[in-house]
């Protein structure tokens, strides 16, 4: 396509043949026209002339493809992407020097003449004749833009462009027909602005506007005389008159087109004389089309808005739908990321992270209650060479992820938490948490048969000082592995499962997870997006909302505009407002005193959780205030990295954890995100944990003793509280003299020296 010249761009042979095809044609299309088809003609063509007694729509208003520009929330521009180059403008926008510039090179005659220039056709002939090649072309502008409407039609759809530019008589016949039809409905003005909007000007442009833009970084209707005809003078051969790779060629090829100008009559010999010697004066703007060029480290959100536009039925029924209209262009997409959380984001992982790391990072920021993507950016940027790519890293494969997300470690464990709340644990919850058990056996799935450890699987914690038994809010803030396991198996695997149904927490790949117990871990993968959108319901009091990242789309198509239905966030009910009260509860003691105090706030409530995974090949924090949520996976896409005697970011770490390198992450992009943003406050749920008895050891039986008698035959200890640092409540029934007994002296009002468990009440 780049390659030809808008009205065909052929060779000297072809042309050749072309004109002798038109010459024929001349006077076959209008017998055609005038005739039913019978004869010679009708026999030849006519199915190729049959059903086209009206012009079609297309031909009225052509649907040309136009940029798209995605906004951030503010309307600040991200990106501008296009299938083809294009902003279409009206005529009274495009330079006359550039109108008049056009029809004198391309179709001198074109206010006198119809659709077809037969006197045209046969002065070219003529002139071909005697030079001996091709020195003049035939085809009208008209006809120009039939071709041209036929090719825009075809896409990039290689074969179909070929079909569009057929020189068989068949195709002729019907180009020339139409040309004919436009002519007698649309007018010359018409026709010129559409052939202005549609022909191609080289290095990505398509359109006077986007050509003067491209050359001169200004509007066509501020084109000089001398910019006008270097433009209309590329037109015919795209490639050939390149002012930026060829400038020699493109001057020669400007000066004929002044030439003409002024043999025409539209400009003066002297005019024309002094446009020559102007310099070409390029102030060339380079394409920036697609995400790759987006600003803000906006890349890989853009990608997610165009993946997303792609997927969604609410854009289009069939995939081909969808990808029509995207090409088609001429969309202004409103999305919901928010400049300066998109900022902080990107501060922060330039902060923390280098994009030459053996390692990345990804980074994504939802609004509670709503599922608006607020910010979302990686250590990797967009691009295809070193140290850059195409995967993002912050969603799932259907939107441009990786294959299966990232292992999230105990990052899960709120989850697993929400589900036994559900079914009516207390927060108290206690068990006996071993620091190393082998993964109880069986454990219950939704489907009736239950898990096996057939390998006699084990778990071990983080630490051998993490030993139970413990409670929820201690487990949760240390991350006891075993407890979360027992947990598991004391409620079963099925309302975890329903758990994360209600979350949408799936895999990378778009998988449920697996009913197993090691999911407590965080044993599979799972995206960033996924995983923030989720901690969103804890922050929203239990109400899950669908992510979305479009907030409004207009679509300008032959000069009209039209709003876009854009697909909205869907929020149900995942749990009840006490369970996520009592896990906000839980999570705030994590960045209080747990694994993630290094991640917390100091200016405002906030909770989250702290994430590692075997070998230390990925760290997570997950956090939230009520009003944003953030995740941060610190990790190699590949997979292949153990974060340990490593440099991120240029700092040494002999061990990486989720509160040490992705909690600050975190924190630094969340504090920046809420400058000057009241994040509200949550509602905590007292959690009152039991006072613990003091535990029953062997004493040496000094309690008070004073229902002790010097030979200890009555109850030793009862009214003491040293007494084997046990203390029991004096009974409310007798007791027959001597039926308990001390043991080993412990009277003298309790001071004897006896075994403190049997010297106690039982």
């Amino acid at each position: 396509m780049p390659n030809k010249r808008s009205g065909g761009g052929l060779s000297a042979t072809q042309q050749a043949a072309k004109f002798l095809g038109v010459s024929v044609l001349a006077g076959a299309v209008m017998a055609g026209i005038a005739l039913p088809a019978a004869g010679a003609l009708g026999l030849a063509a006519k199915g190729s002339v049959e059903g086209f007694d009206e012009i079609p729509a297309n031909l009225k208003r052509p649907p040309l493809s136009q940029r798209t520009t995605i906004l951030d929330a503010k309307g600040g521009q991200l990106a501008t992407v296009y299938s083809r180059d294009r902003t279409v403008v009206e005529l009274k926008d495009i330079s006359p020097y550039l109108q008049k510039a056009i029809v004198a090179i391309e179709d001198s005659r074109f206010y006198e003449h119809g659709a077809i220039d037969l006197k045209g056709v046969l002065r070219a002939l003529n002139k071909n004749a005697q030079s001996g090649g091709v020195a003049e072309g035939a085809s009208t502008l008209t006809q120009q833009l039939v071709k041209n409407v036929f090719v825009e039609e075809a896409g990039d759809d290689p074969t179909k462009v070929a079909q569009a530019q057929q020189q068989t008589i068949g195709r002729k016949i019907k180009e020339l027909k139409y040309a004919i039809q436009v002519e007698e409905q649309l007018g010359k003005k018409k026709i010129l602005e559409n052939y202005l909007n549609i022909t191609f000007f080289g290095q990505q442009a398509y359109g006077a506007e986007a050509g003067a833009r491209r050359y001169f970084s200004k509007a066509a209707k501020d084109l000089t005389l001398p910019q006008a005809a270097l433009l209309a003078g590329i037109v015919q051969s795209p490639t050939r008159y390149d002012p930026v790779n060829d400038p020699a060629e493109a001057i020669k090829r400007r000066n004929t087109v002044l030439k003409r100008m002024a043999e025409v009559g539209d400009i003066t010999p002297q005019a024309a004389e002094a446009a020559k010697k102007a310099p070409l004066g390029l102030k060339v703007s380079q394409p920036k089309n697609g995400c790759i060029a987006a600003v803000r480290g906006a890349s890989f959100f853009c990608k997610y808005v165009e993946k997303e536009f792609l997927a969604n039925p609410v854009f289009g029924k069939t995939r081909e739908d969808r990808t029509k209209i995207w090409n088609q262009g001429g969309l202004t997409i409103r999305t919901t990321l928010d400049p300066q959380s998109q900022a902080s984001v990107q501060a922060s992982i330039k902060e923390h992270v280098n994009k030459s790391d053996s390692v990345a990072t990804a980074v994504t920021l939802v609004e509670p209650g709503t599922g608006k993507i607020l910010g979302m950016g990686q250590s990797k940027p967009y691009g295809y060479g070193k140290n850059e790519t195409e995967i993002n890293y912050s969603v799932g494969n259907d939107r441009g992820g990786s294959n299966f997300g990232f292992p999230t470690g105990s990052t899960f464990k709120p989850f697993v938490a929400a589900a036994a709340l559900e079914e009516g644990r207390p927060a108290i919850q206690e068990y006996s948490s071993p620091y190393q058990m082998t993964y109880p056996s069986p454990v219950q799935t939704c489907s009736g048969k239950p898990w096996t450890n057939l390998t006699d699987e084990k778990l071990e914690n983080e630490s051998e000082s993490e030993k139970g038994p413990y409670r929820l809010r201690k487990a949760m803030e240390l991350s006891v592995n075993t407890y979360f396991v027992q947990m598991i198996s004391d409620i079963g695997l099925c309302p975890v499962a329903k758990m994360t149904d209600a979350l949408h927490v799936t895999q990378g790949n778009g998988d449920k997870l697996p009913e197993v117990p090691a999911i407590a871990l965080g044993s599979k993968g799972i995206s960033p997006l996924t995983m923030a959108s989720a901690y969103a319901s804890f922050a929203s009091r239990g109400m899950y909302c669908t992510p979305v990242a479009i907030e409004s789309i207009t679509q300008k198509s032959n000069g009209e505009e039209k709003s876009l239905e854009v697909p909205k966030s869907t929020c149900s009910r995942a749990m009840s407002e006490t369970t996520a009260d009592t896990i906000n509860t839980l999570l705030q003691g994590v960045v209080d005193s747990g694994t993630g105090k290094e991640a917390g706030l100091t200016d405002r409530d906030n909770a989250g959780k702290t994430g590692t995974t075997d070998a230390r090949k990925n760290a997570w924090f997950v956090g939230y205030t009520p009003a944003l949520s953030g995740a941060v996976w610190v990790g190699s896409a590949m997979q292949n990295v153990k974060m340990t005697n490593i440099s991120i970011g240029g700092q040494f770490w002999e061990l990486v954890y989720g509160g040490k390198v992705p909690g600050p992450i975190w924190k630094d992009a969340m504090t920046g995100a809420l400058v000057g943003k009241d994040s509200g406050k949550f509602n905590i749920i007292p959690i009152i944990e039991p006072t613990p008895p003091k535990p029953r050891d062997k004493g040496d039986g000094r309690g008070d003793g004073n229902n002790g008698d010097n030979n200890g035959n009555n109850i030793a200890g009862a009214n003491g509280d040293n007494g084997g640092n046990t203390t029991f409540p004096n009974p409310t029934f007798s007791l027959p003299e001597g039926f308990i007994q001390g043991n080993d002296n412990g009277g003298n009002n309790g001071n004897g020296n006896g075994d403190g468990f049997n010297g106690g009440f039982p």
